[in-house]
């Protein structure tokens, strides 16, 4: 099937955060060498926030909350983790539409799901047009240690890829059978590399940066927000040898508050909005500070970029594992207060 036209393959994923998308990103991105010269096609669909306008408003408040109340994810963990909005009839019935249309216009050969909030939907959509069994609906768990959300564990998925042995158990313990479990490590875009001297200094040149100075990479996310804010604010007062880079995200008035606070500082900073080329912050700094998170954590590691992670807000389940990780091994330091 696949050599008489090529494979088609369908990422379903939703914009909570940055990292579902990257992943799906790299998924791309590892397709397109795998099948270099040769027929295939890659489709990415926002699925939750495209299936029914209540789940686009679900997603909506996620990114608020994360973005503007980081100390209360602890609790919309627990509400998810407890509801099960993934499992719900209510969801199931305004979103299967949109599910089973996707199906019969683009008729892949493989689903690939990034996201704790798909692929039940994609399992049932699959088993009730009859082909549950003829296309591998694969998942892949972007949270890397143990204590992520429940959602992530569906009966129906054919394959599971997870980062670790920790996910892996995590998985066997929500009764996923083992094996359908496989340890492949986290989807990191290959463009996340570890620079030589000379291209960590083109890249500070390239943001109007002093090529030889120590750089810290401020990043506030995707959404642009959380506690990143106010440690930057913190870090503006000191009077230090160093210069900054600020990454805002998708949050113009966040951009335009840190274009005012880099005026006051006492060291160069750099306030950038939202970017396509995260790799080149990364490969710029010499440290960085950011949110914990299981794709920015990993892609900062593969540009082999020490981390100073967020802890002033107890991290969510799905992140503590990876902070204790971070600090395990030596990658990183946890900032507990600003």
């Amino acid at each position: 099937m696949f050599q008489a036209r090529g494979p088609k393959i369908l990422i379903i994923s939703s914009d909570t955060g940055g990292g579902h998308r990257s992943a799906a990103a790299a998924i791309v991105a590892g397709v397109q060498k795998f099948f270099e010269g040769d027929s295939y096609a890659v489709r990415v669909v926002r699925a939750v926030e495209e299936s029914h306008h209540l789940s686009a408003r679900l997603v909506s408040l996620y990114n608020w909350v994360l973005r503007n109340r980081q100390h209360w994810m602890k609790y919309l963990f627990w509400a998810v983790n407890r509801l099960r909005p993934e499992t719900r009839e209510f969801f199931h019935r305004r979103c299967i539409g949109y599910c089973r249309e996707l199906f019969e216009k683009w008729c892949p050969h493989v689903v690939v799901s990034v996201h704790p909030l798909t692929q039940h939907i994609f399992a049932r959509v699959l088993k009730e047009i009859g082909l549950a069994d003829k296309i591998p609906l694969v998942t892949v768990v972007t949270d890397p240690c143990y204590g992520f959300w429940k959602g992530w564990a569906c009966d129906d998925v054919t394959l599971y890829l997870v980062a670790s042995e920790e996910a892996r158990q995590q998985l066997i313990d929500y009764g996923i059978r083992p094996e359908r479990i496989k340890v492949s490590g986290m989807p990191v875009h290959p463009k996340f590399e570890l620079p030589d001297e000379r291209s960590a200094q083109a890249a500070r040149s390239a943001l109007g940066l002093d090529p030889e100075k120590f750089t810290v990479f401020v990043n506030a996310g995707w959404v642009g927000g959380g506690n990143i804010p106010q440690i930057f604010r913190e870090l503006a007062r000191g009077e230090l040898d160093v210069q900054a880079i600020f990454l805002a995200g998708r949050n113009e008035e966040l951009r335009a508050e840190a274009e005012s606070v880099a005026a006051t500082a006492k060291f160069p900073v750099k306030v950038i909005g939202y970017s396509e080329q995260v790799e080149q912050l990364m490969q710029a700094a010499n440290v960085m500070v950011s949110k914990l998170g299981g794709l920015t954590t990993f892609e900062a590691l593969n540009c082999r970029v020490p981390i100073i992670a967020d802890a002033t807000t107890p991290p969510m389940p799905q992140e503590s594992g990876a902070a204790r990780m971070l600090a395990k091994r030596g990658a990183g330091v946890l900032l507990k207060r600003a």
